[in-house]
Order: C-alpha cells, then sequence, then structure tokens
C-alpha cells in the first residue's frame, strides 16, 4: 500500500425508497484540513485520464455513477514507498469506495463503465503551477494501461 493513501469501503443503507450512502468520514488527522473546492466531472466509456501529481494538493474522490480503473504510483522520492502502485476498481454498485491520496502520488484512471460521474473535493483551489504533469513514456516503465 501507497504511504498516506486511504480507501474506504462505503456502507451503503438502501430500502425500496432508495439509498443513503456517507462519502467522506475523516479520520482526526483530516478534520482540520482545508477544504479549497469541490468539484464534478462526467466521463464518457473508455476515456483514460492520466498521468500527473500536484506539490501541495490532497484530494478526495467519489465515483457517482458508472465505473472507473484507479491506478495510484507513488512518485515521491523521499517515500518509503517510492514507485509502488496500486490499481483498484471505482463504481457505484460493485465497489463503492471513496479514496484519498496526498501530494506526489500520480493518479490516473480509465472509464470501465460510463458515463461515470466523479466528485473530487481537494484541499485547494485549482491552480496550473500546483500540477505535476508527468509524460506517458516516463510511467509507461512502471504502469501499461489495458
Amino acid at each position: 500500500m501507497i504511504g498516506g493513501v486511504i480507501i474506504n469501503k462505503l456502507i451503503t443503507h438502501g430500502d425500496n425508497r432508495g439509498f443513503f450512502r456517507e462519502i467522506f468520514r475523516f479520520p482526526e488527522k483530516f478534520r482540520n484540513a482545508p477544504v479549497g473546492q469541490i468539484s464534478h466531472s462526467f466521463v464518457n466509456e473508455g476515456v483514460l485520464k492520466a498521468w500527473h501529481s500536484h506539490k501541495y494538493q490532497h484530494q478526495w474522490n467519489y465515483v457517482v455513477c458508472g465505473q472507473i480503473k484507479v491506478v495510484l504510483i507513488d512518485y515521491r522520492k523521499e517515500s518509503d514507498t517510492f514507485r509502488e502502485k496500486i490499481e483498484f476498481l471505482a463504481g457505484e454498485k460493485d465497489n463503492p469506495i471513496s479514496y484519498y491520496f496526498p501530494p506526489g502520488v500520480l493518479h490516473g484512471y480509465k472509464c470501465t463503465t460510463g458515463p461515470m460521474q466523479i466528485i473530487y473535493l481537494t484541499s485547494g483551489i485549482y491552480d496550473l503551477d500546483d500540477e505535476i504533469r508527468t509524460p506517458r513514456e516516463e510511467i509507461d516503465e512502471i504502469y501499461k494501461w489495458i
């Protein structure tokens, strides 16, 4: 597991009226963390969005509908888990989870069942200077999308 990454299996309480699901329940260490922006993205099936990380920004994600294959790669040179990767499915029905990653963790996803909608909760507002783009060729040594 990549240091600092959190994956929360979500509990759904449902009946014939619908369901209720807590998306983000912040542990003690995040209770005073700043929230800078909440974003919503709509993505068509088959679309791949990768690779970038952030210098300062922390991020929490939740897939509202559809499904994605998520890949996280630790690109923090000072980290004990440098260059480790994890991949998992996140989706509305089969695997309702929320996930968190700290700054310096490369992230990408491919929409496997779409259209897909995802909510991003970030610790800062969008700032191009905070974003670290990584060429796909550099990451191909570590991970190749299938």
